[in-house]
């Protein structure tokens, strides 16, 4: 082998180019054992004489071209090589002398012919081209510098690394060790030594290995080991570069498995491996069977196999994996079988008393290999069958008779030893028959059976019973647990074959039957009523449904407070009439049924029954004077009672008071706490044990007072030398209607008018009698009706316009003269000298207000100055009238203005003065109403064409009555918006009365689907009067659909009706209700005026009948807010609604303006609903009423107008009822 190249360092005296060409020398010679080279090792180069040297591997000298000779360089030191690879290593030497960095140094190779090499200047090179793992002896010796002087020379030995190994592989691994090989192509392989190591705290410590294949020992199961191979050199120092394998050892096998339980279909197996990293193995599971899973991998040391065979032998194989799941230790075996499917169809296919025929199925592939265990169980007690079937069947013998025996079928697999789940079935034996079959009682509809039966079960039997009855078969529906039954339901008199079977505890099993026959007796009655029950006799009836009961004859006892009564009823029907009762009293009645033969008697029934109570005798109501009560008094009634019932009622509210029972004589009672002069209705009712008698009805009405004293003094006008005038509102007539008022004049300073100064006159005055007196006395009994339309408009009186009224004169005032007034008001008010004389204080009934203040007359001004002063007064008086129009005006209007009738045109007007009336009527009225036909043609085309949007709305068409009666939008009432804006409609419109623009509600009568919307208007638009002129049903048509209660309340939406009176007279009913919101607190109550005598179409028969039906409306009316409209509706709320709103405004318009506008009136309310007074007949009809209504003032008599009929004298004052559940008149 030969140097390839030597690297050295070139010195300073040497140029580049000699340099350069050592270093090509080296490199193309590497590789070559022996050559010669002439290498010029001087400074110089010369191209005709050079000197050179020759070396050779033995030559110790370099010549220079002298021949001179230099001192010995000192031999190197200190050689090492400082870096060994596999192809080269690098030297370093020393060499202390001082020149030694100019000598050139001579390496040889012992055995080579490799030229001598001169490496210049550095002490070091890098020998390469050398083969790994080979020893070589290098040796340094130093050349002088120009010169052949060699130095000694000294030698190291250097073994190259060996190359590393290569294809390591582990072809044997146990759990303990593994058996590694590897290559190594280096030509001195064969000489090679190994050393192994491992990364682990268990692998051995530095083993060394001279061949290419080690066992490595005593390693642990399961552990990863990285192994490192590195090749030493024959001095087994030089170490060539590791390789490295990783390997896992075989874990240990598995021991102790188990199979922890066992099914049909799977096994769950534990196992145990105590290897320290077991923890992290996985384990292979694999079957000898064609039905086993593929191999399968589980984490932990269990594992539940699946998806196996029945009954079937399975051999199983766990081989625990390292974490590489690649390396598998040994397996470990066991044998397991799987547990037999439960047997299925278990059936007792025969049942006797003493055994049992069981057979089963069971599908297994292995069943055919199948034992079968069969344990049964009696009271607890467990029993083992000592045959074991190799087929699906066995009879099992020796038992007892109806007794419950579980038994339960295990298969076996065929070692005997693996069982199956059990499946069961319960049998009871069959009971023995029963015999010693009785009869003990025998009823009408009953037979008690008796029996016995002697088997150890018995006492746990039930018994069905069967009986033919006229060879039909009936199953008795109980099922008796004892020796005995009672057999219902059966037919009198009906012969019977009872037949007992005795039945095991399930019901099911049943002996064999015995049998007995009976005769029933016969049945007792039912259903005793009371069908007519009077004050002194009951009228029973009952039933037997008995076949034979039209046979039966009936005995009737009768008990009065537990005592018979000496004589029984016989009867040959089912009903009787007990006559001779009392009233009020309690009765007992038993009814007996006798058969045939007149010796069974049937068991009997009874009822109590209590007569009805007596109503009182000679009721009484009387009026206590100048107080709200009344007495009341009545006899004490027949027979028995338990108290009595009073009901009182104003037509607004009811109150109810009891009074307790009488034995005899008379009965008082006081009811008070009522209100003034207020009509109201009483019934008394008697209670006794049985039902209240027919009430006693009286209609009473309490006594007037004086009237409430008004707070304000009366205000003082117009003052003049002799004369004033005196304004005051009307006084508060809730203690009685006012009937006139007297002003008292004074001088004196009282604080307030006393009743004695009502007989004072102006001439006591004049005369110094009295400083106080009565100067004008007002009747207002007889314009009342007028004065009510207007009732917050004051009065004015003019004192001292020497008038007389009532023997009072008003005479005429002093000049200068400081007075004050009073006003007196009277609900009652009496006169002397047969109503010629003055006040008599003593029976009237009066108040006062208080005193104005004090006030002085001017001095007379004299005839000019009186002209003036008249001018001054005549323009103020101008003035406050006009004042007082304007404020009249802004009062109606303000209260209506949340719907603006602004856009109807001016109404067309035809007035006629009261006393032209007669003859205009006569005029209109020829040829057969001609006139008044042309009028009402004139009229047709009023407000027709007005829009009519909202009632034309496809959501609101289904809320007409009639398509051509459609409300103005100008005028229609809108409701407050529920859910859809339609919400608002309702085909109703607000029309202008007399004093107010909304004064009415014109509306149809409500459909089915409009009651809810109809009560929401009442309730929102604050409506306390109802107005209803069309009966339900008329001619068969339904006209209005009943929206009222008659009874109970009645909610409709949110809104709560409740009626709390009735009272129906020939012409019109009264109803009155209360009405109130689901969703708020107050409530209010309305009255319902029913005019029941008005044809659809068509005009009563009277106008007389429907002026006095108008007034009692309107007294009504009057005592409600000014804001609250009248509702007035017929069928289409047009025809008979429009006649009578125009009949409220004529009476007004004549009282007040002495004119009759009926062609103003009509146009005007067309203007705001359409039809308004539908037909030619009516207008006739209206005019008609007023011709009346003017003849009657005419003729003085005004109680066509206002006291007409008797029922008037009923309703008049029902109205106020200030303190009877109303505040300030209206209701609370």
């Amino acid at each position: 082998m030969s140097f390839s190249s030597l690297s050295t360092s070139e010195p300073t005296s040497v140029s580049s180019t000699h340099f350069a060409s050592i270093a090509d020398f080296l490199e193309s010679n590497s590789g070559t054992d022996s050559m010669k080279q002439n290498v010029s090792l001087s400074g110089k180069h010369n191209s005709t004489d050079n000197e050179t040297s020759t070396a050779s591997p033995d030559s110790t000298l370099l010549n220079n071209g002298t021949g001179s000779s230099d001192p010995k360089p000192s031999p190197v030191f200190d050689i090492q090589a400082i870096a060994i690879s596999t192809d080269k290593v690098n030297l370093t030497w020393k060499n202390n002398d001082t020149s030694a960095d100019n000598y050139t140094y001579v390496i040889l190779k012992a055995g080579t012919e490799f030229p001598n090499i001169t490496v210049l200047q550095k002490m070091q090179a890098v020998i390469m081209g050398l083969e790994p793992g080979t020893l070589y002896n290098f040796t340094i010796y130093p050349v002088a510098p120009g010169s052949t002087t060699e130095g000694d020379r000294n030698s190291t030995t250097v073994y190259t690394k060996p190359s590393p190994v290569f294809d390591i592989q582990a072809i044997d691994i146990s759990t303990d060790y593994v058996n590694l090989t590897w290559k190594n192509n280096d030509l001195a392989a064969d000489n090679y030594s190994y050393m192994i190591l491992g990364d682990s705290a268990s692998f051995p410590n530095i083993t060394i290995f001279e061949k290419r294949q080690a066992v490595i020992t005593g390693l642990k199961p399961g552990t990863l080991y990285n192994i490192t191979i590195y090749p030493l050199a024959p001095d087994n120092a030089t170490k060539g570069d590791g390789n490295s394998t990783t390997v896992y050892t075989k874990p240990s096998p598995v021991f102790d498995i188990q199979a922890i339980d066992i099914s049909t279909d799977y096994v769950n197996l534990t196992w145990k491996n105590n290897d320290s990293d077991a923890d992290n193995y996985t384990y292979m599971i694999l079957g000898n069977s064609a039905s086993f899973p593929n191999s399968t991998i589980f984490q932990k040391r269990q594992a539940v196999i699946t998806g196996l065979e029945p009954g079937t032998l399975y051999n199983i194989t766990i081989y625990p994996l390292a974490p590489d799941n690649a390396t598998k230790g040994d397996g470990n075996s066991t044998i397991v079988y799987t547990k037999p499917s439960p047997v299925f169809a278990v059936q007792a296919i025969h049942i006797s008393t003493d055994q049992v025929n069981l057979t089963w199925k069971n599908n297994d592939a292995a069943a055919d290999k199948y034992t079968y265990e069969i344990k049964f169980f009696k009271d607890g007690n467990l029993t083992l069958w000592p045959e074991k079937p190799q087929i699906t069947g066995a009879v099992i013998t020796g038992l007892e008779p109806g007794t419950l025996y579980n038994f339960t079928i295990y298969p076996l697999a065929p070692d005997n030893t693996t069982r199956g789940d059990g499946n069961s079935t319960s049998v009871y034996t069959k009971p023995s028959p029963v015999f010693a079959v009785q009869a003990i009682h025998i009823s009408t509809d009953q037979v008690n059976l008796t029996w016995k039966n002697n088997d150890a079960a018995a006492d746990k039997y039930t018994y069905e019973i069967q009986f033919f009855k006229d060879g039909n078969l009936t199953f008795w529906p109980e099922k008796p647990q004892i020796t005995g039954a009672v057999i219902t339901g059966l037919e009198p008199g009906t012969l019977y074959n009872f037949t007992i079977y005795p039945l095991a505890p399930d019901n099911t099993t049943r002996g064999d039957g015995n049998s007995t026959s009976v005769y029933t007796e016969p049945s007792p009655v039912f259903d005793i009523q009371a069908i007519d029950i009077s004050t002194d006799y009951v009228n029973l009836t009952w039933k037997n449904d008995d076949s034979a009961a039209d046979n039966y004859i009936y005995v009737i006892e009768i008990f009065k407070h537990g005592t018979l009564f000496p004589s029984n009823k016989t009867l040959p029907k089912r009903e009787a009439v007990i006559t001779g009762l009392e009233p009020g009293t309690s009765y007992h009645f038993k009814v007996f049924p006798l058969a045939l033969d007149n010796r069974t008697w049937g068991y009997p029934n009874s009822t109590s029954v209590c007569t009805n109570a007596a109503p009182p005798h000679e009721f009484k109501c009387e009026q206590v004077p100048r107080k709200p009560e009344l007495k009341l008094n009545w006899l004490c009634p027949l027979g028995n009672n338990s108290g009595f019932r009073i009901k009182i009622s104003n037509g607004i509210r009811t109150n109810e008071s009891s009074v307790s029972s009488c034995k005899s004589g008379n009965v008082e009672k006081s009811i008070d706490n009522l209100t003034y002069y207020t009509t109201f209705y009483i019934n008394i009712t008697t209670h006794s044990c049985g039902k209240d008698s027919l009430p006693e009805q009286r209609t009473c009405a309490t006594s007037i007072t004086d009237p409430p004293a008004p707070s304000a003094p009366p205000a003082i006008t117009g003052i003049d030398h002799n004369s004033f005038k005196v304004q005051f509102s009307p006084f508060k007539s809730e203690h009685g209607p006012l009937k006139a008022y007297a002003v008292l004049i004074t001088t004196a300073n009282d604080n307030q008018p006393s009743k004695y100064n009502l007989n004072l006159t102006y001439h006591d005055f004049k005369t110094k009698k009295t400083h106080t007196y009565v100067t004008y006395v007002m009747n207002i009994e007889h314009t009342r009706a007028s004065l009510s339309t207007s009732r917050s408009q004051p009065y004015t009186v003019v004192v001292g316009n020497a008038n007389t009224t009532h023997a009072y004169y008003n005479g005429p005032l002093e000049p200068l003269g400081l007075y004050r007034t009073s006003v007196a008001g009277f609900t009652d008010i009496t006169y002397a000298n047969n109503k010629t004389g003055p006040i008599v204080e003593e029976r009237s009934y009066v108040s006062f207000t208080p005193y104005s203040e004090p006030f002085r007359v001017p001095q007379d001004p004299g005839v000019i100055v009186g002209a003036v002063l008249g001018s001054i007064l005549c323009v103020s008086a101008v003035l406050l009238v006009v004042v007082f129009v304007f404020w009249r005006r802004r009062r109606k209007d303000g209260k209506n203005n949340d719907v603006s009738f602004s856009q109807i045109k001016p109404k067309k007007s035809k007035p006629i003065k009261v006393e032209n009336f007669e003859s205009y009527f006569k005029t209109q009225q020829a040829d057969s109403n001609c006139g008044f036909a042309e009028e009402y043609e004139e009229l047709r085309p009023a407000g027709v064409h007005q829009p009519k949007f909202a009632a034309e709305l496809a959501e609101n068409r289904g809320k007409n009555r009639y398509n051509n009666v459609l409300p103005y939008d100008i005028s229609r009432v809108k409701l407050s918006a529920q859910s859809h804006p339609t919400d608002d409609y309702i085909n109703a419109n607000y029309m202008p009365g007399y004093n107010l623009r909304k004064e009415f509600i014109a509306a149809q009568g409500p459909l089915p689907n409009t009651l809810e919307d109809f009560w929401r208007m009442i309730w929102e638009k604050n409506i306390y009067a109802i107005v209803m002129l069309t009966k339900c049903i008329e001619q068969g048509r339904t006209k209005c659909e009943q929206y009222w209660a008659d009874k109970q309340p009645m909610s409709y939406g949110d809104i709560t009706v409740t009626m709390t009176s009735e009272i129906v007279l020939a012409e019109w009913t009264i109803r009155d209700f209360t009405i109130e919101d689901n969703n708020e607190t107050d409530s209010h109550c309305v009255r319902q005026f029913h005019f029941t005598a008005w044809p659809d179409h068509g005009v009563p028969e009277t106008t007389e009948l429907l002026i006095s039906f108008r007034h009692l409306v309107e007294e009504y009316a009057r005592q409600n807010p000014p804001e609250s409209p009248t509702l007035v509706h017929c069928s289409a709320g047009v025809g008979r609604t429009g006649t009578f709103i125009a009949i409220d405004r004529l009476i007004q318009q004549i009282e007040m303006e002495n004119t009759a506008d009926v062609y103003g009136v009509v146009y005007d309310l067309r203007m705001h609903r359409p039809l308004m007074v539908q037909t030619e007949e009516q207008y006739v009809f209206l005019n008609q009423c007023v011709l009346d209504i003017i003849k009657s003032q005419r003729d003085k008599k005004v109680d066509l107008i206002y006291q007409n009929t008797t029922a008037m004298a009923i309703y008049e004052n029902l109205a106020p009822a200030p303190n009877f559940g109303k505040a300030n008149g209206y209701c609370a």
